[in-house]
């Protein structure tokens, strides 16, 4: 079978996905990889604010695949399953699930898949070859317990796996986090690392890597206002790589997503977002342009919790994220 090309849309899409990782999760910075796909929000109300999720405690078990340590016995037999609408006809899904144990601590499973859709190919000369597709998919296992009455701490496993055409890759790689909660204030605080491990098998022939992102967060619920407020910092590893041309303040901003939550009631609930380097890479209007912003909502209905996000792209257009979570 020869080489196929991919069509100029769906590889700017590629580009503008793994390269400036404009996403509701997090806009990392770094290199492209394969597995960047890791970094898509894998429910509505993370993406809702942002993605500055690292430090939100309490029963979200989609909270897990932002720092493990918050893995908790209030997510006992929660599912989660998450649709998300991408650009260029990108669609993705992803499930999260959780069990306590006595004596064990509480353990979660995770799984994240993205389907490119269908493009045609083309060999070098130009000709027509058979279409082919692009998919992505990771396995997640997760475990934290509580140290005291304030610290917990936990870890995650993934295997991930992607493929175009024929050519597949595979990776195997690890998160740890510690969190520190202070029930009395209704504050908590994290620190994290995520993706750390080995590319068994790459695309090509060039050696891949997979997007390791150290990350701490704050979130704080208002004493006197029903508020959650949320701050994340993200990919601080790679914090300075893109100094150039900027100041030493909107270097440190592009590795800051801030939202929060309005809890109206325990049944309905709005929440706002801001990530600036998304915001930074996206616009395209001179004066106002919602690139960045995330906005969303969840409601309850009996035992079902939906919460619905949207994340503005510009002119490009916006990702539509829809989560339905249940007691099993």
């Amino acid at each position: 079978m020869r080489t196929p090309y991919v069509r100029p849309v769906f590889l700017a899409v590629i580009l503008v996905l793994t390269g400036t990782s404009a996403l509701p999760a997090a806009a990392q910075p770094g290199p492209a990889t394969t597995f960047s796909f890791l970094r898509l929000a894998p429910s509505a109300r993370a993406a809702s604010l942002a993605g500055a999720f690292s430090a939100v405690y309490d029963e979200d078990v989609n909270a897990l695949f932002y720092n493990p340590a918050l893995l908790n016995p209030e997510m006992h037999r929660t599912l989660s399953v998450t649709y998300l609408n991408h650009l260029g006809g990108i669609h993705a899904g992803f499930v999260s699930h959780a069990r306590h144990w006595e004596g064990v601590g509480t353990l979660g499973a995770g799984l994240r898949y993205v389907t490119w859709g269908s493009t045609d190919g083309y060999d070098a000369a130009g000709n027509a070859t058979e279409s082919f597709g692009a998919n992505d998919a990771a396995l997640t296992a997760s475990w934290a317990r509580a140290h005291d009455e304030h610290l917990r701490y936990g870890a995650n496993l993934h295997a991930a796996f992607s493929s175009v055409g024929t050519a597949s890759a595979s990776a195997f790689a690890a998160d740890a986090g510690v969190l520190y909660h202070f029930p009395e204030q209704q504050l908590a605080l994290s620190a994290s690392v995520h993706n750390i491990g080995i590319v068994a098998d790459a695309l090509g022939s060039l050696r891949d890597t997979l997007p390791v992102d150290l990350r701490v967060g704050v979130s704080k619920r208002l004493r006197h206002l029903p508020l959650l407020i949320a701050v994340s910092g993200y990919n601080l590893n790679r914090i300075g790589e893109e100094s150039e041309g900027r100041s030493a303040a909107s270097g440190v901003l592009r590795h800051v997503a801030v939202g929060g939550e309005f809890f109206f009631s325990d049944a309905f609930r709005i929440r706002l977002g801001y990530n600036h380097r998304q915001h930074q890479d996206l616009k395209m209007k001179n004066r106002l342009d919602l690139a960045g912003v995330g906005v969303g909502c969840g409601i309850r209905v009996a035992s079902f919790r939906f919460d619905y996000a949207f994340n503005s792209w510009s002119t490009l257009g916006g990702l539509h994220q829809i989560t339905v979570r249940t007691g099993i």
